[in-house]
C-alpha cells in the first residue's frame, strides 16, 4: 500500500503541468529540455556500459553499434579453431551461411558447414557477417587474472577512505574553532583559508612534491593522502553550517562541565551530519578521481591507483580497449553508490550552510 502511494506521488509529480488539467506549450518546452538534458548526461555513460561488454574486434568496427554484437562462429571437424560465419550471396542469387577458412586480399576461402570438405572462393563484397547478441563478460573476469587489478582497487579504496576520514576530522575541527570561538584575527584566518581557493592546484604541485620528497613519502600511499587532507571548501562549508547551531547548546554543556572536545564530538558533529555528508561526497569524488597528485608521487606500479592503472593501459602502439572500458565502468561504481546513499543530504547540507 505504501509503495503504491509512493508510485502515485511520483507519477503525479512527473506529469504535473503549469495549468491544472491542461498541457500548455511551456510544459512541452520544459519536458523537452529535461529529456534533452537527461539524454546528454546519461547517453555517454550508457554507451560506455554497453561497450564494456563488447569484444575487442567489435569495439574496432565501423560504424559502431550500441548493443554488444559478436560474429557467429561454427566448429567444424576438419578445422581446430572455430570459423566465422557469413551470409554469402551466390551467383544464382541464393543466400546461404558459409564459414571463412582464410582470406587473401578481396578473396576469401569459404566452406559450407554442410559440406566441410569442399571450399570455394568468394569475393568479400558478396558476403555479410552473421551476428548475434553476445555479452563479453570475460572483459571483467579476466581483469583480475591479467592485471594486478585487486592491488589497484585496494590502493584507491585505501586512499579514498583514509583521506576522506581525515578530511572530515581536520576540516570540522577548523570549522568548529572558526565558528564557535572568538579570538583576535579570526576573520583574517578565515579569509586566508578562503583565499587559497583562487590558487590553481597545479601551481602548488612542485612545492608539494618537494615536501613529500623531503619527508620520504614518495612511492607511498600516505604521500597522496596527507597533501589532500585540508581543503578550504570543506572548512567554509562546515563553518557556515556550524554557525546555525545555537551557542546556547554549547554554553549549557559547559555549565555541565563538559570539555571542549566532548562538546565538539558529542554535540557539534552529530548536529553537523548533513554538512559532513556533503563534504564526504565531495571528498570521495576528489580522492577517487584524483590523477595528477598520484601521478607525481607514485612511480611504482604496485602503488598505482585505478586512475593511474587506466592511464597505463593506453600503450603507444596498442590499447586494450575492451579491458580499459570494463575497468572504467568499475571505477564509476563506488562514486555512484556513495552518491546514491548520501544524495539526500546534498540539498539539505548546502542549503543549510548558506543560512547565515
Amino acid at each position: 500500500m505504501r509503495d503504491r502511494k509512493c508510485a502515485d506521488m511520483w507519477l503525479k509529480f512527473l506529469t504535473r503541468t503549469r495549468h491544472a488539467q491542461r498541457f500548455g506549450w511551456t510544459d512541452g518546452l520544459s519536458y523537452a529540455y529535461l529529456v534533452i538534458g537527461l539524454f546528454t548526461l546519461f547517453a555517454p555513460v550508457v554507451w560506455l556500459f554497453m561497450s564494456s561488454f563488447k569484444t575487442e574486434a567489435a569495439i574496432g568496427e565501423f560504424p559502431p553499434t550500441f548493443l554488444p554484437y559478436a560474429q557467429r562462429t561454427v566448429q567444424l571437424d576438419n578445422y581446430p579453431q572455430p570459423l566465422p560465419l557469413f551470409a554469402v550471396t551466390t551467383e544464382q542469387g541464393e543466400v546461404k551461411p558459409m564459414a571463412q577458412v582464410s582470406r587473401i586480399g578481396i578473396m576469401a576461402t569459404m566452406v559450407d558447414p554442410a559440406h566441410p570438405t569442399e571450399t570455394v572462393q568468394v569475393n568479400i563484397q558478396q558476403r555479410q557477417p552473421l551476428r548475434e547478441l553476445s555479452f563479453a563478460t570475460r572483459n571483467y573476469t579476466e581483469l583480475f587474472g591479467k592485471f594486478a587489478f585487486g592491488t589497484y582497487l585496494f590502493n584507491s579504496v585505501f586512499i579514498t577512505v583514509v583521506a576522506t576520514a581525515l578530511t572530515l576530522l581536520f576540516n570540522s575541527m577548523a570549522a568548529f574553532a572558526l565558528s564557535k570561538y572568538q579570538f583576535k584575527g579570526q576573520k583574517t584566518v578565515f579569509l586566508l583559508i578562503i583565499a587559497t581557493l583562487m590558487i590553481p592546484p597545479t601551481i602548488v604541485l612542485v612545492p608539494i612534491f618537494l615536501v613529500i620528497n623531503s619527508v620520504g613519502l614518495l612511492n607511498s600511499l600516505w604521500g597522496v593522502i596527507w597533501p589532500a587532507v585540508a581543503t578550504p571548501t570543506g572548512v567554509f562549508l562546515l563553518r557556515q553550517y556550524m554557525l546555525t547551531i545555537p551557542d546556547e547548546l554549547l554554553e549549557a554543556a559547559r555549565m555541565d562541565h563538559a570539555s571542549e572536545w566532548r562538546i565538539y564530538w558529542r554535540i557539534v558533529l552529530p548536529l553537523s551530519a548533513p554538512a559532513l555528508a556533503v563534504l564526504a561526497i565531495f571528498s570521495v569524488m576528489w580522492r577517487w578521481n584524483d590523477f595528477l597528485l598520484p601521478l607525481i608521487v607514485l612511480s611504482k606500479s604496485e602503488f598505482f591507483t585505478l586512475q593511474l592503472a587506466l592511464n597505463s593501459f593506453q600503450g603507444e602502439l596498442n590499447t586494450q580497449w575492451h579491458y580499459l572500458l570494463a575497468m572504467t565502468v568499475i571505477t564509476l561504481l563506488p562514486i555512484t553508490l556513495v552518491f546514491a546513499f548520501l544524495q539526500r543530504y546534498i540539498t539539505t547540507g548546502i542549503a543549510s550552510a548558506g543560512v547565515k
